[in-house]
């Protein structure tokens, strides 16, 4: 017994990529598009394209009207009954899977003729439309086999990962999509209710409250390939709304987690003998890259070498230095590369959108130190420097970043860095995963002069700092260490979770650090304070971002175009105009008031 029921029930015995040597003298239908059709003076053929690929139709011996012919557009649907036979030594195509076989055609049904005068864009070939153009006729490009290859990546993904997660005892639980408004660090999507008025769902950021209940109603390993939705700004790898690989466990360490990590990331990208996973806490991660979630494939590690410029006489090395700011260097060995004095002075632009004010720099030639800043540089402190130096010594180039703001030079070390590696063409092929430990429980918010939740406010503390964290004191807060990590994987985070608190009197200190009054916690987490009452396991988890991991598995560097039907950075469908203007029936069904 067939293990599928294959092509049967359908319009076609088999798809356009299938037939070979084997198939010659059969009878077989073929269902699909026209790809393309030549006419070589009464010879007649048209190559028949489908998801699988391209079979040629012959008409040598077709009896039937050939004006049905005059039909067949390009990207018309057609139907082809006929039987298979091998193409002459001198015709075939090993360009084509199907090159050394064709259809010898003797029904022919067009199903559904393409209008070829109002096509905008031919899917097929060179594409010279423009990405607007392709979001608005999505269904058309989605023709593309590139495309079409990239949403099987997204199932056969997807299968791996649900044949993981179950067979290491999790099971799939569906939650809730019109849920509570919770302030998780986006913008809600908010959807006005009919029956309540004046009240709204919120589509969920994350499913993050909920998978705790679950841990709290006993459900111990729970997964869920989930929509989530966010109204934040949007880049090449931000979608308003995308999809989670969401996991929490009940009872778990962070080695648990990094181990379940480890065995996913080894299926879904194949990398069973070479998979390396490097670990490094967030402090030492900051320091050496300037970013969170840096590119390790490459190096260009930075240095922080504020102590060597105290008694600077260049007033843009000795401010910083002398008022608690920061200077950082990295070191471009001449045999990584050299850059024009062009190059160079455009690094103030690289700089200028993360607060930067410009890069400094001197170059080593042949032992002697030139341009830029050099006359500021004794040789003692070059020693010093390359002392300090992962990339070596030598000659090569010296970039500086300076200012009295930590973050502003991390900002501006990690954009030179990442500007210089495709500069200097130094990113190499694979994939290289790092996981980032001991990120900062809270971030102090200066323009509202209170401290905020760096992941979300459910992210527990290191254990052995739950004592001062009860207590409160500022000076403990600033950099007390959460159960928080991250998966980066060249350059992009594409996981993240925490330990959770699972203790009440720990969650209610949360909620009061975070400026929440009692009467703000209960109406937005009343409902999840009283489940801490009732008795908790400590549970933790991961969501990866799955969009972001098939974009790297594509090796394509927008989600876009990993997403069926994706969105513009302004959030807006193309294809059906949406978001659309409700009708006056909808606005007073909706008791909603609108500002036309």
């Amino acid at each position: 017994m067939a293990d599928t029921i294959g092509n049967f029930g359908l319009l076609r015995s088999h798809h356009c990529a299938e037939l070979r040597a084997e198939h010659v003298g059969s009878k077989v239908t073929l269902c699909g598009w026209v790809n393309k059709y030549r006419d070589l003076g009464g010879l007649h053929f048209i190559d028949i394209r489908d998801k699988h690929g391209l079979t040629q139709l012959s008409f040598e011996e077709f009896k039937g009207d050939f004006s049905i012919l005059k039909k067949c557009s390009l990207e018309s649907v057609i139907l082809a009954r006929g039987v298979v036979r091998e193409r002459p030594e001198n015709a075939r195509n090993n360009k084509m899977d199907t090159g050394a076989v064709e259809l010898l055609v003797s029904e022919l049904e067009v199903l559904s003729q393409c209008d070829i005068d109002a096509i905008p864009f031919l899917p097929m070939g060179p594409i010279d439309a423009s990405e607007v153009l392709r979001l608005k006729y999505r269904y058309l490009d989605l023709r593309r086999p590139h495309l079409q290859k990239i949403l099987q990546l997204r199932s056969t993904t997807a299968l791996r990962a649900r044949e993981i997660l179950i067979n290491e005892g999790f099971i799939e639980v569906e939650t809730p999509i019109l849920y509570k408004s919770t302030p998780e660090g986006a913008r809600d999507y908010v959807v006005p209710s009919r029956v309540h008025p004046g009240h709204v769902y919120a589509l969920p950021q994350s499913p993050q409250t909920l998978k705790q209940l679950l841990m709290i109603g006993g459900t111990d390993k729970y997964f869920q390939i989930c929509r989530c939705f966010r109204d934040e700004d949007l880049r090449a790898d931000r979608q308003p709304e995308f999809t989670q690989i969401d996991i929490e466990v009940s009872f778990p360490t962070q080695e648990y987690i990094k181990s379940l990590v480890e065995k996913m990331l080894i299926r879904l990208f194949d990398l069973e003998a070479n998979f390396k996973m490097t670990m490094m806490s967030y402090d030492e991660v900051v320091k050496l890259y300037g970013s969170d979630k840096p590119d390790v494939r490459y190096g260009l590690k930075q240095m922080i070498v504020t102590d060597l410029f105290t008694d600077s006489e260049f007033g843009v090395f000795a401010n910083p230095a002398k008022n608690n700011g920061m200077i950082k260097a990295m070191f471009i060995p001449a045999s990584m590369g050299t850059l024009a004095r062009k190059d160079l002075d455009g690094l103030t632009d690289i700089v200028k959108p993360h607060g930067g004010k410009g890069v400094a720099f001197f170059k080593v030639e042949k032992g002697e130190l030139t341009g830029g800043v050099s006359k500021f540089i004794s040789k003692e402190i070059l020693r010093e420097l390359e002392s300090r130096s992962t990339e070596g010594k030598g000659d090569g180039i010296w970039l500086f970043n300076a200012d009295t703001d930590h973050d502003v030079v991390h900002a501006s070390a990690d954009a030179v860095r990442r500007f210089l590696a495709r500069k200097l063409e130094l990113i190499k092929e694979g994939y290289a995963f790092l996981w980032v430990y001991d990120f900062p429980l809270l971030e102090w918010d200066k323009e509202n002069n209170r401290f905020a939740a760096r992941h979300h406010p459910f992210t527990s503390p290191k254990k052995d700092q739950y004592e001062k964290f009860l207590k409160g004191q500022k000076e403990d807060l600033m950099n007390m260490p959460a159960e928080a990590y991250d998966i980066v994987c060249n350059g992009y985070e594409i996981g993240g979770g925490s330990l959770r608190i699972y203790r009440n009197d720990v969650q209610d200190q949360m909620f009061k650090i975070l400026g929440m009054t009692p009467e703000d916690t209960k109406r937005q987490f009343g409902f999840f304070i009283d489940a801490l009452k009732f008795g908790t396991p400590p549970h933790g988890g991961l969501a990866f971002g799955f969009d972001r991991i098939i974009m790297l598995l594509a090796k394509t560097d927008s989600i876009s175009d990993v997403i069926a039907f994706p969105k513009t950075t302004s959030a807006t469908d193309l294809m059906s105009q949406a978001p659309s203007e409700p009708s006056d029936a909808q606005l007073k069904e909706l008791h909603f008031k609108w500002d036309r």
